[in-house]
Protein backbone atom coordinates (compact mmCIF):
# COMPACT_ATOMS: atom_id res chain seq x y z
CA UNK A 1 0.00 0.00 0.00
CA UNK A 2 1.36 3.42 -0.97
CA UNK A 3 0.43 6.26 1.36
CA UNK A 4 0.88 10.00 1.70
CA UNK A 5 3.27 12.62 0.45
CA UNK A 6 6.12 11.78 0.67
CA UNK A 7 5.24 8.35 -0.72
CA UNK A 8 5.71 5.35 1.55
CA UNK A 9 5.17 1.74 0.49
CA UNK A 10 4.13 -0.66 3.25
CA UNK A 11 4.19 -4.05 1.54
CA UNK A 12 2.08 -5.88 4.16
CA UNK A 13 -0.31 -4.28 6.67
CA UNK A 14 1.61 -5.61 9.66
CA UNK A 15 5.15 -4.84 8.40
CA UNK A 16 7.31 -2.97 10.89
CA UNK A 17 8.82 -0.84 8.12
CA UNK A 18 7.83 0.89 4.92
CA UNK A 19 9.99 1.73 1.92
CA UNK A 20 10.27 5.44 1.28
CA UNK A 21 9.92 6.10 -2.45
CA UNK A 22 11.19 9.65 -1.91
CA UNK A 23 14.14 10.93 0.14
CA UNK A 24 13.02 12.05 3.60
CA UNK A 25 14.57 14.93 5.49
CA UNK A 26 14.66 14.78 9.27
CA UNK A 27 11.30 15.95 10.60
CA UNK A 28 9.34 15.05 7.46
CA UNK A 29 5.91 13.64 8.44
CA UNK A 30 5.59 9.98 7.46
CA UNK A 31 2.16 9.41 9.03
CA UNK A 32 -0.28 11.65 10.84
CA UNK A 33 1.52 11.01 14.12
CA UNK A 34 5.08 10.06 13.06
CA UNK A 35 7.91 12.12 11.58
CA UNK A 36 11.28 10.95 10.25
CA UNK A 37 13.81 11.08 13.09
CA UNK A 38 16.76 11.14 10.65
CA UNK A 39 17.30 11.53 6.91
CA UNK A 40 16.07 8.48 4.95
CA UNK A 41 17.34 8.03 1.36
CA UNK A 42 14.90 6.96 -1.35
CA UNK A 43 14.53 3.18 -1.45
CA UNK A 44 15.45 2.82 2.23
CA UNK A 45 13.29 1.71 5.15
CA UNK A 46 11.56 3.85 7.76
CA UNK A 47 10.07 2.36 10.93
CA UNK A 48 6.31 2.55 11.35
CA UNK A 49 6.10 0.54 14.56
CA UNK A 50 8.36 0.19 17.59
CA UNK A 51 10.70 -2.81 17.78
CA UNK A 52 12.64 -3.54 20.97
CA UNK A 53 16.27 -4.59 20.92
CA UNK A 54 16.43 -8.21 19.72
CA UNK A 55 12.96 -8.04 18.20
CA UNK A 56 12.14 -9.17 14.69
CA UNK A 57 11.79 -6.55 11.96
CA UNK A 58 9.35 -7.50 9.20
CA UNK A 59 9.01 -6.55 5.53
CA UNK A 60 7.09 -8.49 2.85
CA UNK A 61 5.32 -10.05 5.85
CA UNK A 62 8.58 -11.91 6.66
CA UNK A 63 11.47 -11.41 9.07
CA UNK A 64 14.36 -9.51 7.46
CA UNK A 65 16.52 -9.24 10.60
CA UNK A 66 16.61 -8.30 14.25
CA UNK A 67 16.91 -4.93 15.95
CA UNK A 68 20.36 -4.27 17.44
CA UNK A 69 18.94 -1.35 19.43
CA UNK A 70 15.49 -0.07 20.23
CA UNK A 71 13.75 1.13 17.06
CA UNK A 72 11.01 3.72 17.35
CA UNK A 73 8.58 4.92 14.68
CA UNK A 74 10.25 7.36 12.31
CA UNK A 75 13.71 5.78 12.59
CA UNK A 76 15.77 5.05 9.50
CA UNK A 77 16.12 1.25 9.62
CA UNK A 78 19.40 0.05 8.15
CA UNK A 79 22.86 -1.24 9.03
CA UNK A 80 23.14 0.79 12.25
CA UNK A 81 20.12 -0.81 13.92
CA UNK A 82 19.25 -3.99 11.99
CA UNK A 83 21.27 -7.21 11.77
CA UNK A 84 21.06 -10.66 10.27
CA UNK A 85 20.47 -13.84 12.25
CA UNK A 86 20.52 -17.32 10.76
CA UNK A 87 17.24 -18.86 9.77
CA UNK A 88 16.28 -22.49 9.30
CA UNK A 89 12.67 -22.12 8.27
CA UNK A 90 11.04 -24.99 6.42
CA UNK A 91 7.83 -24.79 4.40
CA UNK A 92 4.72 -25.36 6.48
CA UNK A 93 2.90 -26.86 3.51
CA UNK A 94 3.55 -27.80 -0.10
CA UNK A 95 1.61 -27.14 -3.26
CA UNK A 96 1.14 -23.39 -2.77
CA UNK A 97 2.22 -22.64 -6.34
CA UNK A 98 -0.58 -21.34 -8.55
CA UNK A 99 -1.14 -23.26 -11.78
CA UNK A 100 -1.22 -20.71 -14.61
CA UNK A 101 -4.50 -20.11 -16.40
CA UNK A 102 -4.63 -21.11 -20.05
CA UNK A 103 -3.67 -18.30 -22.43
CA UNK A 104 -4.16 -17.65 -26.13
CA UNK A 105 -1.05 -19.08 -27.85
CA UNK A 106 1.59 -16.49 -28.72
CA UNK A 107 4.58 -16.77 -31.04
CA UNK A 108 7.94 -15.23 -31.80
CA UNK A 109 10.17 -15.28 -34.86
CA UNK A 110 12.64 -18.01 -34.01
CA UNK A 111 15.31 -20.03 -35.78
CA UNK A 112 14.39 -23.70 -36.12
CA UNK A 113 17.45 -25.96 -36.27
CA UNK A 114 17.59 -29.18 -38.28
CA UNK A 115 16.85 -31.26 -35.18
CA UNK A 116 13.78 -29.17 -34.31
CA UNK A 117 15.30 -27.12 -31.49
CA UNK A 118 14.65 -23.38 -31.54
CA UNK A 119 17.26 -20.63 -31.33
CA UNK A 120 16.87 -16.93 -30.60
CA UNK A 121 20.26 -16.01 -32.13
CA UNK A 122 22.52 -17.47 -34.83
CA UNK A 123 26.15 -17.39 -33.70
CA UNK A 124 29.42 -18.99 -34.68
CA UNK A 125 31.33 -20.11 -31.60
CA UNK A 126 34.94 -20.88 -30.78
CA UNK A 127 34.87 -22.88 -27.56
CA UNK A 128 38.15 -23.38 -25.71
CA UNK A 129 38.91 -26.46 -23.66
CA UNK A 130 41.61 -24.70 -21.65
CA UNK A 131 42.87 -21.21 -20.83
CA UNK A 132 46.00 -21.95 -22.88
CA UNK A 133 43.94 -21.74 -26.09
CA UNK A 134 42.09 -18.54 -25.15
CA UNK A 135 44.37 -16.12 -26.98
CA UNK A 136 44.35 -18.15 -30.19
CA UNK A 137 40.55 -18.35 -30.04
CA UNK A 138 40.32 -14.57 -29.73
CA UNK A 139 42.78 -14.10 -32.59
CA UNK A 140 40.65 -16.32 -34.82
CA UNK A 141 37.49 -14.40 -33.91
CA UNK A 142 39.21 -11.05 -34.49
CA UNK A 143 40.50 -12.10 -37.91
CA UNK A 144 37.08 -13.38 -38.94
CA UNK A 145 35.47 -10.08 -37.95
CA UNK A 146 38.09 -7.95 -39.70
CA UNK A 147 38.01 -10.11 -42.86
CA UNK A 148 34.44 -9.08 -43.62
CA UNK A 149 33.38 -12.65 -44.40
CA UNK A 150 30.33 -12.37 -42.12
CA UNK A 151 28.94 -9.43 -44.12
CA UNK A 152 27.80 -11.84 -46.83
CA UNK A 153 25.72 -13.71 -44.24
CA UNK A 154 23.38 -11.18 -42.60
CA UNK A 155 21.46 -13.87 -40.73
CA UNK A 156 24.63 -14.70 -38.73
CA UNK A 157 24.66 -12.61 -35.55
CA UNK A 158 28.42 -12.80 -35.13
CA UNK A 159 31.27 -14.89 -33.82
CA UNK A 160 32.25 -15.24 -30.18
CA UNK A 161 35.27 -16.83 -28.51
CA UNK A 162 34.14 -18.68 -25.37
CA UNK A 163 37.26 -18.47 -23.20
CA UNK A 164 37.89 -19.14 -19.52
CA UNK A 165 40.63 -19.44 -16.92
CA UNK A 166 40.65 -23.18 -16.29
CA UNK A 167 40.92 -26.55 -18.05
CA UNK A 168 44.19 -27.73 -16.56
CA UNK A 169 45.74 -27.95 -13.11
CA UNK A 170 42.67 -29.92 -12.05
CA UNK A 171 42.18 -33.45 -10.82
CA UNK A 172 41.32 -35.60 -13.83
CA UNK A 173 38.39 -37.19 -12.02
CA UNK A 174 37.34 -34.37 -9.71
CA UNK A 175 34.25 -32.23 -9.24
CA UNK A 176 35.92 -29.17 -10.75
CA UNK A 177 36.68 -30.83 -14.08
CA UNK A 178 33.24 -32.46 -14.27
CA UNK A 179 31.59 -29.09 -13.69
CA UNK A 180 33.72 -27.36 -16.34
CA UNK A 181 32.99 -30.07 -18.90
CA UNK A 182 29.27 -29.92 -18.20
CA UNK A 183 29.32 -26.15 -18.68
CA UNK A 184 31.34 -26.23 -21.90
CA UNK A 185 29.23 -29.08 -23.27
CA UNK A 186 26.07 -27.14 -22.45
CA UNK A 187 27.33 -24.16 -24.44
CA UNK A 188 28.41 -26.37 -27.33
CA UNK A 189 24.93 -27.92 -27.42
CA UNK A 190 23.12 -24.56 -27.26
CA UNK A 191 20.84 -24.01 -30.26
CA UNK A 192 22.03 -20.38 -30.53
CA UNK A 193 25.31 -21.75 -31.93
CA UNK A 194 24.87 -22.71 -35.56
CA UNK A 195 28.49 -23.84 -35.96
CA UNK A 196 31.49 -24.40 -33.68
CA UNK A 197 35.24 -24.61 -33.60
CA UNK A 198 36.37 -26.37 -30.43
CA UNK A 199 39.97 -25.44 -29.67
CA UNK A 200 42.45 -26.96 -27.25
CA UNK A 201 46.18 -26.71 -26.66
CA UNK A 202 46.69 -30.47 -26.82
CA UNK A 203 48.23 -31.55 -23.53
CA UNK A 204 45.63 -30.22 -21.07
CA UNK A 205 43.62 -32.21 -18.54
CA UNK A 206 40.37 -31.14 -20.21
CA UNK A 207 40.85 -32.84 -23.56
CA UNK A 208 38.64 -31.76 -26.48
CA UNK A 209 37.83 -35.41 -27.10
CA UNK A 210 36.29 -35.69 -23.61
CA UNK A 211 33.71 -32.95 -24.16
CA UNK A 212 30.14 -33.96 -24.97
CA UNK A 213 29.91 -32.26 -28.36
CA UNK A 214 26.63 -32.16 -30.27
CA UNK A 215 25.99 -34.41 -33.24
CA UNK A 216 23.42 -32.01 -34.72
CA UNK A 217 25.66 -28.90 -34.93
CA UNK A 218 28.57 -28.59 -37.38
CA UNK A 219 31.71 -28.86 -35.22
CA UNK A 220 35.42 -28.65 -36.08
CA UNK A 221 37.77 -29.83 -33.33
CA UNK A 222 41.46 -28.91 -33.30
CA UNK A 223 44.46 -28.29 -31.03
CA UNK A 224 47.21 -25.73 -31.29
CA UNK A 225 49.94 -28.35 -30.95
CA UNK A 226 48.57 -30.53 -33.74
CA UNK A 227 48.04 -27.50 -35.98
CA UNK A 228 51.71 -26.52 -35.69
CA UNK A 229 51.59 -23.60 -33.26
CA UNK A 230 49.83 -20.29 -32.81
CA UNK A 231 50.00 -18.84 -36.33
CA UNK A 232 49.14 -22.15 -37.97
CA UNK A 233 46.23 -22.69 -35.57
CA UNK A 234 44.86 -19.21 -36.31
CA UNK A 235 45.02 -19.86 -40.05
CA UNK A 236 43.36 -23.24 -39.64
CA UNK A 237 40.69 -21.76 -37.39
CA UNK A 238 39.84 -18.99 -39.86
CA UNK A 239 39.59 -21.56 -42.67
CA UNK A 240 37.28 -23.70 -40.53
CA UNK A 241 35.03 -20.74 -39.77
CA UNK A 242 34.91 -19.80 -43.47
CA UNK A 243 33.61 -23.29 -44.25
CA UNK A 244 31.13 -23.30 -41.36
CA UNK A 245 29.63 -19.91 -42.13
CA UNK A 246 28.44 -21.13 -45.52
CA UNK A 247 26.12 -23.50 -43.65
CA UNK A 248 24.67 -20.90 -41.27
CA UNK A 249 22.29 -18.94 -43.47
CA UNK A 250 18.85 -19.22 -41.86
CA UNK A 251 15.43 -17.59 -41.91
CA UNK A 252 13.32 -16.80 -38.89
CA UNK A 253 9.86 -18.36 -38.78
CA UNK A 254 6.94 -18.15 -36.32
CA UNK A 255 7.35 -20.58 -33.43
CA UNK A 256 5.36 -21.01 -30.18
CA UNK A 257 6.38 -18.98 -27.13
CA UNK A 258 6.62 -22.35 -25.36
CA UNK A 259 10.05 -22.75 -26.99
CA UNK A 260 11.50 -20.00 -24.81
CA UNK A 261 13.66 -20.76 -21.78
CA UNK A 262 13.96 -17.56 -19.73
CA UNK A 263 16.86 -16.98 -17.35
CA UNK A 264 15.85 -14.80 -14.37
CA UNK A 265 18.63 -12.65 -12.92
CA UNK A 266 19.07 -9.64 -10.63
CA UNK A 267 22.30 -7.74 -10.04
CA UNK A 268 23.16 -4.44 -8.47
CA UNK A 269 19.91 -4.74 -6.51
CA UNK A 270 18.44 -1.93 -4.43
CA UNK A 271 15.45 -1.16 -2.26
CA UNK A 272 13.24 -0.90 -5.34
CA UNK A 273 14.17 -4.30 -6.79
CA UNK A 274 11.68 -6.28 -4.73
CA UNK A 275 8.81 -3.87 -5.40
CA UNK A 276 9.17 -2.99 -9.11
CA UNK A 277 11.33 -4.94 -11.56
CA UNK A 278 11.51 -8.27 -9.74
CA UNK A 279 7.77 -8.80 -9.18
CA UNK A 280 7.06 -7.46 -12.69
CA UNK A 281 9.53 -9.99 -14.09
CA UNK A 282 7.76 -12.64 -12.01
CA UNK A 283 4.51 -11.74 -13.77
CA UNK A 284 6.28 -12.08 -17.14
CA UNK A 285 7.63 -15.48 -16.06
CA UNK A 286 4.10 -16.58 -15.14
CA UNK A 287 2.86 -15.45 -18.58
CA UNK A 288 5.60 -17.43 -20.30
CA UNK A 289 4.94 -20.55 -18.23
CA UNK A 290 1.23 -20.21 -19.05
CA UNK A 291 2.31 -20.51 -22.70
CA UNK A 292 4.08 -23.78 -21.89
CA UNK A 293 7.51 -22.15 -21.63
CA UNK A 294 10.25 -22.42 -19.01
CA UNK A 295 11.79 -20.00 -16.53
CA UNK A 296 14.98 -20.61 -14.55
CA UNK A 297 15.53 -18.99 -11.15
CA UNK A 298 19.14 -19.14 -9.95
CA UNK A 299 21.48 -17.73 -7.26
CA UNK A 300 21.12 -20.02 -4.25
CA UNK A 301 22.77 -17.54 -1.84
CA UNK A 302 20.10 -15.04 -2.88
CA UNK A 303 17.09 -17.18 -2.05
CA UNK A 304 18.48 -17.84 1.43
CA UNK A 305 15.89 -16.69 3.94
CA UNK A 306 13.11 -17.09 1.39
CA UNK A 307 13.74 -20.72 0.51
CA UNK A 308 10.76 -21.89 2.58
CA UNK A 309 8.44 -19.78 0.42
CA UNK A 310 9.91 -21.17 -2.79
CA UNK A 311 9.99 -24.76 -1.52
CA UNK A 312 6.32 -24.50 -0.52
CA UNK A 313 5.46 -24.00 -4.18
CA UNK A 314 6.69 -27.50 -5.04
CA UNK A 315 3.99 -30.11 -5.54
CA UNK A 316 6.55 -32.91 -5.16
CA UNK A 317 8.18 -33.26 -1.72
CA UNK A 318 11.39 -34.47 -3.40
CA UNK A 319 11.69 -31.11 -5.21
CA UNK A 320 11.27 -29.19 -1.95
CA UNK A 321 13.84 -31.42 -0.25
CA UNK A 322 16.30 -30.92 -3.11
CA UNK A 323 16.01 -27.15 -2.75
CA UNK A 324 16.56 -27.22 1.00
CA UNK A 325 19.52 -29.56 0.50
CA UNK A 326 21.22 -26.95 -1.69
CA UNK A 327 20.72 -24.32 1.03
CA UNK A 328 22.34 -26.71 3.53
CA UNK A 329 25.26 -27.23 1.13
CA UNK A 330 25.79 -23.47 0.87
CA UNK A 331 25.71 -23.03 4.63
CA UNK A 332 28.48 -25.61 4.93
CA UNK A 333 30.39 -24.24 1.92
CA UNK A 334 30.50 -20.68 3.22
CA UNK A 335 31.35 -21.81 6.75
CA UNK A 336 34.29 -23.91 5.49
CA UNK A 337 35.68 -20.82 3.80
CA UNK A 338 35.20 -18.60 6.84
CA UNK A 339 32.22 -16.73 5.41
CA UNK A 340 28.53 -16.26 6.00
CA UNK A 341 25.61 -16.12 3.64
CA UNK A 342 24.92 -12.67 5.06
CA UNK A 343 28.17 -11.49 3.46
CA UNK A 344 26.18 -11.45 0.20
CA UNK A 345 24.67 -7.95 0.10
CA UNK A 346 27.30 -5.84 -1.66
CA UNK A 347 28.22 -2.26 -0.75
CA UNK A 348 26.06 -1.13 -3.67
CA UNK A 349 23.12 -3.20 -2.42
CA UNK A 350 23.44 -1.58 1.00
CA UNK A 351 23.72 1.93 -0.42
CA UNK A 352 20.52 1.18 -2.33
CA UNK A 353 18.61 0.28 0.84
CA UNK A 354 19.08 -3.49 1.27
CA UNK A 355 20.32 -4.33 4.77
CA UNK A 356 20.45 -8.13 5.12
CA UNK A 357 20.53 -11.19 2.88
CA UNK A 358 17.08 -12.10 4.20
CA UNK A 359 15.67 -8.85 2.83
CA UNK A 360 17.57 -9.25 -0.45
CA UNK A 361 16.34 -12.81 -0.94
CA UNK A 362 12.69 -11.98 -0.34
CA UNK A 363 12.91 -9.43 -3.12
CA UNK A 364 14.95 -11.71 -5.39
CA UNK A 365 12.49 -14.61 -5.21
CA UNK A 366 9.79 -12.30 -6.58
CA UNK A 367 11.38 -12.83 -10.02
CA UNK A 368 10.04 -16.38 -10.01
CA UNK A 369 6.37 -15.39 -10.07
CA UNK A 370 3.75 -17.63 -8.49
CA UNK A 371 3.66 -20.92 -10.44
CA UNK A 372 4.64 -24.32 -9.01
CA UNK A 373 8.33 -25.19 -8.66
CA UNK A 374 8.86 -28.15 -10.98
CA UNK A 375 12.52 -29.13 -10.53
CA UNK A 376 15.87 -28.31 -8.92
CA UNK A 377 18.96 -28.60 -11.11
CA UNK A 378 22.68 -28.54 -10.47
CA UNK A 379 24.81 -25.85 -12.10
CA UNK A 380 24.71 -26.06 -15.93
CA UNK A 381 22.39 -29.08 -15.98
CA UNK A 382 19.73 -29.14 -18.72
CA UNK A 383 16.34 -27.98 -17.49
CA UNK A 384 14.76 -31.30 -18.51
CA UNK A 385 11.20 -30.11 -17.94
CA UNK A 386 8.99 -27.11 -18.56
CA UNK A 387 7.68 -24.64 -16.01
CA UNK A 388 9.61 -23.02 -13.17
CA UNK A 389 13.06 -24.53 -12.56
CA UNK A 390 15.56 -23.64 -9.85
CA UNK A 391 19.26 -23.92 -10.72
CA UNK A 392 21.94 -24.01 -8.02
CA UNK A 393 24.41 -21.23 -8.81
CA UNK A 394 26.45 -18.62 -6.95
CA UNK A 395 25.08 -15.10 -6.83
CA UNK A 396 27.95 -13.65 -8.87
CA UNK A 397 26.33 -12.37 -12.06
CA UNK A 398 28.53 -13.82 -14.84
CA UNK A 399 28.76 -17.23 -13.15
CA UNK A 400 25.04 -17.57 -12.50
CA UNK A 401 24.06 -16.57 -16.04
CA UNK A 402 26.73 -18.90 -17.48
CA UNK A 403 25.07 -21.77 -15.62
CA UNK A 404 21.60 -20.91 -16.92
CA UNK A 405 22.78 -20.56 -20.53
CA UNK A 406 24.61 -23.90 -20.29
CA UNK A 407 21.33 -25.35 -19.00
CA UNK A 408 19.42 -24.07 -22.03
CA UNK A 409 18.28 -20.49 -21.37
CA UNK A 410 17.80 -18.77 -24.74
CA UNK A 411 16.90 -15.32 -23.38
CA UNK A 412 17.84 -13.61 -20.09
CA UNK A 413 16.16 -10.82 -18.13
CA UNK A 414 18.49 -8.98 -15.75
CA UNK A 415 17.00 -6.54 -13.24
CA UNK A 416 19.26 -3.87 -11.75
CA UNK A 417 18.81 -0.98 -9.34
CA UNK A 418 22.37 0.30 -9.17
CA UNK A 419 23.11 0.07 -12.89
CA UNK A 420 24.76 -3.25 -13.83
CA UNK A 421 26.25 -3.42 -17.32
CA UNK A 422 26.15 -6.95 -18.62
CA UNK A 423 25.63 -8.97 -21.78
CA UNK A 424 25.84 -12.64 -22.57
CA UNK A 425 26.71 -14.15 -25.94
CA UNK A 426 25.23 -16.21 -27.53
CA UNK A 427 22.05 -15.33 -25.60
CA UNK A 428 20.41 -11.88 -25.52
CA UNK A 429 20.19 -10.27 -22.08
CA UNK A 430 17.55 -7.62 -21.34
CA UNK A 431 18.38 -5.02 -18.69
CA UNK A 432 15.41 -3.93 -16.55
CA UNK A 433 15.94 -0.84 -14.37
CA UNK A 434 14.24 -0.93 -10.97
CA UNK A 435 14.02 2.84 -10.54
CA UNK A 436 13.65 5.86 -12.81
CA UNK A 437 16.81 7.73 -11.71
CA UNK A 438 19.11 4.83 -12.70
CA UNK A 439 17.21 4.45 -15.98
CA UNK A 440 17.60 8.13 -16.78
CA UNK A 441 21.27 8.14 -15.76
CA UNK A 442 22.13 4.98 -17.76
CA UNK A 443 19.46 4.95 -20.47
CA UNK A 444 21.77 3.55 -23.14
CA UNK A 445 22.46 0.46 -20.98
CA UNK A 446 18.83 -0.21 -20.06
CA UNK A 447 16.07 -1.86 -22.09
CA UNK A 448 13.07 -0.98 -19.91
CA UNK A 449 12.28 1.33 -16.99
CA UNK A 450 10.40 -0.66 -14.36
CA UNK A 451 10.75 2.35 -12.07
CA UNK A 452 7.52 3.56 -13.68
CA UNK A 453 5.76 1.22 -11.23
CA UNK A 454 7.13 3.13 -8.23
CA UNK A 455 6.33 6.41 -9.99
CA UNK A 456 2.68 5.35 -10.17
CA UNK A 457 2.58 5.55 -13.96
CA UNK A 458 2.20 1.81 -14.63
CA UNK A 459 0.72 -1.09 -12.69
CA UNK A 460 2.78 -4.17 -11.90
CA UNK A 461 0.50 -6.25 -14.11
CA UNK A 462 0.98 -3.90 -17.05
CA UNK A 463 4.75 -3.81 -16.54
CA UNK A 464 4.85 -7.60 -16.43
CA UNK A 465 3.02 -7.72 -19.74
CA UNK A 466 5.46 -5.17 -21.21
CA UNK A 467 8.39 -7.35 -20.15
CA UNK A 468 6.79 -10.43 -21.68
CA UNK A 469 6.22 -8.64 -24.98
CA UNK A 470 9.80 -7.35 -24.91
CA UNK A 471 11.02 -10.92 -24.38
CA UNK A 472 9.10 -12.05 -27.47
CA UNK A 473 10.48 -9.17 -29.53
CA UNK A 474 14.03 -9.86 -28.34
CA UNK A 475 13.71 -13.56 -29.08
CA UNK A 476 12.55 -12.51 -32.56
CA UNK A 477 15.81 -10.67 -33.21
CA UNK A 478 15.40 -7.21 -31.64
CA UNK A 479 18.82 -6.11 -30.36
CA UNK A 480 19.24 -5.48 -26.64
CA UNK A 481 21.23 -2.56 -25.27
CA UNK A 482 24.07 -4.86 -24.27
CA UNK A 483 24.16 -6.40 -27.75
CA UNK A 484 24.47 -2.97 -29.31
CA UNK A 485 27.51 -2.31 -27.13
CA UNK A 486 29.01 -5.72 -27.95
CA UNK A 487 28.89 -7.17 -24.43
CA UNK A 488 29.25 -10.93 -24.12
CA UNK A 489 32.78 -11.77 -25.26
CA UNK A 490 34.22 -11.61 -21.73
CA UNK A 491 31.26 -12.72 -19.64
CA UNK A 492 31.55 -16.52 -19.91
CA UNK A 493 32.47 -17.54 -16.33
CA UNK A 494 32.20 -21.21 -15.31
CA UNK A 495 31.84 -21.91 -11.59
CA UNK A 496 35.23 -23.16 -10.43
CA UNK A 497 35.17 -25.79 -7.70
CA UNK A 498 37.82 -28.15 -6.39
CA UNK A 499 41.55 -27.86 -5.91
CA UNK A 500 43.70 -26.01 -8.45
CA UNK A 501 47.05 -27.79 -8.61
Amino acid sequence: MTTGTPRLLRLRPDDAVAVSLDPLAEGTPVTETVAARAPVPAGHKVALTAVATGGAVTKYGQVIGYATEDIVPGDHVHLHNLAFADTTEAPTALGTGIAPAAQEPETFQGIVRADGRVATRNYLGIITSVNCSATVAKLIADQVRSSGMLAAHPSVDGIVAITHGSGCGLASDGEGLALLRRTLSGYADHPNFGGLVVLGLGCEVNQVSELDLPAHTPVVGMTIQEAGGTAAAVRAGVRAVAELVERLDVERTPVPASELVLGLKCGGSDGYSGITANPALGIAADLLIAQGGTAILCETPEIYGAEHLLAARADDPAVAEALLARIAWWRDYTARHGGSLDNNPSPGNKDGGITTILEKSLGAVAKSGTTPLRAVRQFAEPTGTRGLIFMDTPGYDPVSVTGMVAGGANVVCFTTGRGSVYGCKPVPSLKLATNTPVYERMTEDMDLNCGSVADGAVTLADMGRRIFELILATASGRSTASEQFGFGDEEFAPWQLGAVM
